[in-house]
């Protein structure tokens, strides 16, 4: 890896003039097996449990194909890097099934490979000096290369050696100048967990800071957000306790699939109802556009921006009348503000959203101590979504229905567990 090394270690873990990784950090990400991120996009071919091992392991592949394949796509190059073990290097452990799959023991695999080290006995520094690169030029090259590293992805430390994947795909410049401050690592060094940036890196091939749709500006300085429809969307407990908006392009993906983000954990929320993320109707296309004019989500804009709201959504926008005329009316007490719920009534009146009013849903949380019993599996339960003048059903409050309420402002969950998932 050479000098590229030391970029990638600085880009991830580092902060200037910190300390070294602690061993229990790196532990941790080195144990992981799969972080939500990618469940969600493994969620979008949904009835896994009735699958063979080849049909999850051929989804498995195309969905890390994919990241890369995005990744690749908003950089400024057109090859793929695939980040490996270095020949005759690849870790034995002597509790799992070896990495290189089949049927040997590990004293097998010891022997064949005499320079193999335990991956119990991994450390920080031991494990960067053991990594190659291969440069994949096609994007059938890189379907065929990813299905050969299936193992590997498998393996202690395989979401590591798939997360160097996409940040060298991505391109290590091109990273840095999407994230807002460039002295913060991708994975935090006190808690472990990952940034902002590296969800947004890995759901949408963009490593910003924030969650909002389009740029913005503060204090002369342009904030980068989310311009693109996401396949895999973003639903966070933060919003509800106002500390940040997600737009549209993140709560409206193309699959209803939403990582669910705590303050310090991330778990999958899905269904299988397409016309949860139906195209944008002409209601909830001004509600966006509007928020776009209101950047502090107060719910309303000055009187004076009314003529670029109707401009940017094609309305009628003749300034000596029909502007004025709505101004007069969207604002009757003239305080010199436009409220956004009159301005939907006014020019979207009595929409019907499409979504239906229950629906089978689905949470994942991967942490063994926030399930059932210790026991990792899907919670599945139904939703109901209401509305405000009617509340003849109302559940127990609780993280994952607050965090959903930031996309259903009036959802009800009926889980079919003894217990409400956890979101933490």
């Amino acid at each position: 890896m050479g000098e590229l090394n030391k970029e990638v270690v600085d880009l991830v873990w580092e902060r200037p003039g910190s300390n070294a990784v602690s061993a229990s950090l790196f532990r941790r990400w080195t144990q992981v097996t799969l972080i939500p991120v990618f469940q969600g996009w493994f969620s979008v071919r949904q009835n896994t449990q009735h699958w063979s091992k080849e049909e999850q392991k051929a989804a498995l592949c195309s969905t890390l194909s994919e990241i890369l394949e995005q990744a690749c796509s908003t950089s400024s190059t057109t090859s793929y890097c695939l980040v490996t073990w270095a020949k005759g290097q690849c870790p034995r452990t002597t509790t799992h099934t070896p990495l290189t799959g089949g049927p040997e023991t590990s004293q097998t695999l010891q022997d064949q490979q005499p320079t193999a080290l335990a991956a119990e006995d991994l450390g920080f520094e031991l494990f960067h000096s053991i990594l190659q690169k291969r440069i994949v030029k096609s994007l059938s090259e890189l379907r065929e290369e990813v299905v050969s590293l299936y193992e590997t992805w498998k393996g202690r430390c395989g979401v590591l050696l798939f997360l160097y994947s996409v940040i060298l795909t991505k391109r290590i410049e091109n990273i840095r100048n999407e994230i807002e401050d460039t002295t913060e690592p991708l994975i935090d060094p006190v808690y472990g967990h990952g940034s902002q940036s590296l969800v947004n890196l890995l759901v949408t091939g963009h490593a910003v800071s924030n969650v909002w749709d389009g740029d913005r500006e503060c204090s002369g300085m342009k904030l980068h957000g989310i311009h693109n429809q996401a396949s895999v969307g973003f639903l966070t407990l933060m919003e509800s306790l106002r500390y940040c908006k997600v737009g549209a392009f993140l709560k409206s993906p193309k699959f209803p699939i939403w990582i669910l983000g705590s303050e310090t954990h991330l778990s999958v929320f899905f269904a299988k109802e397409m016309c949860l993320v139906a195209p944008e109707s002409p209601s909830e296309q001004a509600r966006r556009v509007f928020q776009t004019f209101d950047p502090e989500d107060n719910g309303f804009i000055p009187d004076c921006l009314l003529e670029e709201v109707m401009k940017a959504l094609d309305l009628v926008s003749e300034p000596e009348y029909y502007v004025s005329l709505m101004k007069s009316k969207l604002d009757p007490e003239g305080l010199g503000i436009v409220l956004l719920a009159p301005f939907l009534l006014e020019f979207f009146p009595d929409q019907d959203t499409g979504i239906p009013d229950s629906f089978p849903v689905y949470h994942y949380n991967g942490l063994k101590q926030s399930n059932h019993n210790e026991r990792v599996e899907y919670a599945q339960g139904t939703a109901l979504v209401l509305g405000f003048e009617d509340p003849m059903v109302r559940t127990d409050d609780t993280p994952v229905k607050r965090c959903l309420q930031t996309k259903w402002p009036y959802i009800e969950l009926l889980w079919d567990t003894e217990r409400s998932p956890s979101l933490n």
